[in-house]
């Protein structure tokens, strides 16, 4: 069955997932650009809130507790008006971003089961969730999920991907039948239909239909080289298929296909042992020592080579060379005893602590997140061992929850931090409130509201009335209005000349200048008389603004204070609560070091336990061939020399 994958792959593709996963079902476009339509997916949605664009500019970093953080905030206060359901969504995929896969669950439960979701982004959200449920280990949950998810909104590939995981959560939990209903006559994809006729072939043969699987497994393991992938599933098909004819008691069978795995490859000591085991079956004992010979070379910690160092003295003394049978059970003795003290020394320093903080002291503080990889392992006694462990899963996850927990005690650490700046903040507030009042109130006694109210009527009334009685004068420039009462006072002491025929070249130019200063200030009434209008109105409106401010200054004179002790209760209540939540994390921290520190003990302990066996069996047979060396001596013994006398009857 295939595994799941090497760290850097398994990374990726969890990562895909999620966020694949986020930005189908909550995540807008927000660029200009217009990206192909996805089959069944949401239409893209503007940003329409400002708190929404603030959780999603942490998203896009990939800072996603920093987005949960502001996203739940906003949430709690109602900010998040048009954008609830999309908040909703996107808040499941950052859970899942950080391997909260109950929180994220739930959230999709409530969410997709919802009418207003259409069936296609349903069917892709399933099928995410149950690609993370798989990653995560829950093959249970995974199965149940991928089984609901239809086909509506997958594409082709994603449901070959669908098929295959379920068969595969089906394999881990030992439900062979239904894994095999699964993928039996399946036609995919061309790039899936080999890992569907591995895993068939496995389900088959693990079924107890051998011949089946057979057949399956050795289609795949004869395929020709393409890329790593292909070349890793050859391999895993023929150790498969090896180890299956071994348990059947068909070493003929099963040695060329063993033989067909490569010597490079991750497979390669298990095959080589297998091919061992295969040649002795067939009592071919000088030719299983080549495999077996080859193993002595390797790394240690492997199985497989463990167990060669058992294999290679039995094969000669399968051979009657027991004295070099003898010299490689000494050896594996000792090799065996070196190794035993290495794992008392690691288990002391893991029993010791220090062993995470070790571990994760050269990573980022600032990654978080499921999909975080340990990039290197530190220089310690145990250190030769944690790619052994950090290829466990459970392993794998707890470090990753103990990385959170480092994580979100340094951001209380911070918060801690920040509080301290808060009292200051709230000090720098309250001296500058009461440096600034004084200035404000006095400035806004020098208005006077109400004459400037008047005035404004004044200036509004003399409009109107001019307008109703075309007093074209009342709205003419200061200079037209000079002008003409300069004539009109001409025009009073033309009247009182009488009527002297001298005057009256005077009277006709008095009266063509009236009429050309009338005809102007006529011409432009209207445009001046709206002209007024408007600025009457902005100061109509300015007036507004600042009888609203005075009542803000009011309002806040009263309020600030309030505020201002509110927020010194919040901030004081702040302390015991961080100091509180930082004592539950320092007791998560040491419960979740204890728990990985007792899987690596548990871990290194069956190892240990594993060569102790081993070393059992070595002395045992060693001590064999002594006792058959020994006999063997006696006997040529007797051959040489001849009959000693019968001791008396009364020597023991």
């Amino acid at each position: 069955m295939t595994r799941r994958g090497s760290k850097a792959g398994r990374s990726g593709s969890l990562r895909a997932a999620a966020l694949a996963l986020a930005c189908v079902l909550g995540t807008p476009a927000l660029g200009a650009a217009k990206a192909p339509a996805t089959p069944g997916a949401l239409p893209p949605v503007k940003v329409r809130d400002l708190y929404y664009g603030d959780v999603l500019f942490y998203f896009y970093q990939d800072d996603y507790f920093q987005a949960i953080t502001r996203l739940t905030a906003a949430q709690q206060q109602g900010r998040l008006a048009h954008h609830e359901a999309d908040a909703e969504l996107l808040l499941g995929g950052l859970y899942l971003s950080l391997g909260q896969h109950r929180e994220a669950g739930q959230i999709f439960a409530e969410v997709l089961d919802r009418k207003s979701v259409p069936q296609p982004v349903r069917d892709r959200a399933r099928f995410f969730l149950g690609k993370v449920w798989y990653q995560r280990g829950y093959f249970d949950k995974a199965a149940e999920v991928l089984a609901a998810a239809g086909k509506a909104g997958l594409t082709p590939a994603m449901d070959a991907e669908r098929r295959m995981l379920l068969a595969q959560a089906l394999l881990y939990q030992g439900n062979y039948p239904g894994a095999i209903a699964v993928l039996d006559n399946w036609k995919g994809p061309v790039t899936w239909q080999a890992y569907a006729k591995f895993n068939l072939g496995v389900a088959f043969v693990r079924n107890g239909q051998l011949e089946a699987g057979t057949r399956l497994l050795d289609e795949i393991g004869q395929v020709e080289r393409g890329g790593r992938e292909l070349d890793a599933l050859r391999d895993k098909a023929n150790l498969a298929l090896g180890y299956a004819l071994l348990q059947a008691k068909r070493p003929q069978e099963a040695r060329p296909v063993l033989e067909r795995v490569r010597l490079d490859g991750p497979l390669s000591t298990k095959a080589l042992l297998g091919v061992g085991w295969a040649a002795s079956d067939l009592q071919q004992y000088r030719d299983a020592l080549v495999p077996w010979l080859e193993l002595h070379g390797r790394n240690m910690l492997d199985s497989a080579v463990q167990e060669s160092y058992l294999a290679v003295p039995y094969a000669y003394g399968k051979l009657n060379a027991n004295g070099q049978a003898a010299q490689y059970y000494e050896a594996a003795i000792r090799e065996f005893g070196a190794e035993m003290a290495r794992l008392d020394e690691s288990v002391a320093a893991i029993r010791r602590g220090g062993m995470l903080d070790t571990i994760v002291k050269n990573e980022s503080r600032n990654q978080l997140g499921w999909f975080w990889q340990l990039s290197s392992l530190p220089d310690a006694p145990e250190s030769r061992y944690l790619y052994h462990l950090l290829a466990q899963n459970d392993f794998q996850e707890g470090l990753k929850n103990f990385r959170v927990l480092r994580y979100l005690d340094r951001n209380l650490e911070a918060w801690s931090t920040s509080v301290e700046a808060y009292d200051d903040m709230l000090a720098t507030r309250k001296e500058r409130y009461a440096t600034r009042l004084p200035a404000v109130l006095a400035k806004l006694q020098d208005v006077d509201l109400e004459e400037l109210q008047r005035r404004r009527t004044e200036i509004e009334s003399r409009v109107v009335s001019a307008e109703n009685g075309g007093d074209v004068v009342a709205l003419g420039t200061p200079r037209e209005r000079e002008l003409w009462a300069q004539v009109e006072r001409m025009e009073g002491v033309l009247a009182s000349a009488g009527d002297d025929p001298d005057l009256e070249d005077a009277r006709d130019k008095l009266r063509l200048i009236r009429g050309v200063l009338y005809w102007d200030m006529n011409d432009g009434f209207k445009a001046r008389a709206w002209a007024v209008h408007k600025g009457v109105r902005e100061v109509a409106q300015a007036l507004r603004e600042t009888e609203k401010r005075w009542s803000l200054v009011q309002e806040a004179k009263q309020a600030v204070p309030d505020r201002n002790g509110d927020f010194a209760r919040r901030i004081a209540a702040l302390r015991p609560r961080i100091a509180a939540a930082r004592e539950r994390l320092a007791a998560l921290q040491r419960a979740q070091a204890d728990y990985l520190a007792d899987i690596a003990v548990r871990e290194l302990e069956s190892q240990k336990e594993r060569l102790a066996t081993y070393t059992l069996q070595a002395r045992y047979s060693l001590a064999t061939i002594y006792d058959r060396a020994a006999e063997g001596d006696a006997k040529r013994s007797d051959r040489a020399q001849p009959p000693a006398a019968p001791e008396p009857e009364s020597k023991p």
